[in-house]
């Protein structure tokens, strides 16, 4: 019997810098549809759900989730950790894959890549990502647990951080856990100076010129037809070229032995 793939999308209103960043029009529908609609195309077999707080002001998410056709599932607002956790037992998962909602142009060959090195390994890996170290362009994010993993975790971690970003006691206790990482093919490391994700108002209208420059032609556009773009129009790319490298590494150096200050830049200004 195959294993049951979950792909959690961790989504929220409430965010800090961008509030209802998940929820902004992109040609005529959400963001989070937009992205719900690249997860789709991956080649694996998987079930989805956007999980979310359980707070009134939520409420739009899980419509939108029913929009989109997927799964919800609310829990707990700051512990991240719980909230995959939760979804995970609820819908049976064997493997989960965390995805954040701040990734709206992953492209799905990128989730298909990691998963591939995933069951190529049989059972070798506890863990596996494209992030430690990153070489893609940043919002590609793609992190491959099993349930046994994602179980040890949640009854292991305690440090505030390990509960709200969910995966660190993983990576940060490799005596642990088998871990594997896919780094880019291309040989590149734009991890630092490519910023597809999402978390400023500059990373929306970079977002939202993308979709309207590739989608109408190519719904399902890769990150290779987006790197091709930003050569040809260069002031895309400047848009949010500040935040490069801007993570949220920035405010936990001090408590991350895996991390250098190399991975992560303070927001200028």
């Amino acid at each position: 019997m195959a294993d049951k793939i979950l792909i959690v999308v961790q989504a929220r209103m409430s965010s800090s810098r961008l509030p209802g960043k998940v929820i902004l029009p992109i040609l005529g529908e959400s963001l989070l549809y937009r992205m719900m609609e690249r997860l789709k195309m991956i080649r694996y077999q998987a079930c989805f759900v956007i999980a979310i707080p359980d707070e009134k002001q939520e409420d739009i998410l899980e419509q939108e989730a029913a929009k989109i056709g997927v799964s919800c599932y609310r829990g707990s607002r700051d512990n991240l950790l719980d909230r995959h956790y939760q979804a995970a037992k609820l819908y049976n998962a064997d493997i989960v894959l965390k995805i954040p909602s701040d990734c709206p142009l992953i492209d799905p060959r990128i989730i298909d890549q990691v998963l591939d090195f995933y069951f190529a390994g049989q059972g070798k890996y506890d863990y596996v990502s494209n992030l430690h170290p990153a070489t893609f362009p940043d919002g590609n994010d793609v992190e491959i647990m099993t349930i046994q993993c994602l179980e040890r975790t949640w009854k292991e971690a305690a440090r505030q951080l390990e509960l709200e970003h969910t995966t660190p006691y993983i990576w940060e206790n490799q005596d642990k856990f088998s871990i594997g990482n896919v780094v880019w093919d291309t040989g590149n490391d734009y991890s630092m100076t490519h910023r597809f994700t999402i978390d400023y108002l500059p990373d929306y209208e970079f977002i939202k010129a993308v979709f309207e420059e590739l989608y109408p032609k190519k719904p399902d556009f890769s990150c290779d037809d987006i790197l091709e773009l930003l050569e040809k129009r260069p002031d895309i790319y400047q848009i949010n070229a500040a935040y490069s490298g801007v993570n949220w590494y920035r405010n936990h150096l001090d408590e991350l032995k895996t991390i250098s200050p190399e991975q992560t830049r303070i927001v200028a200004g």
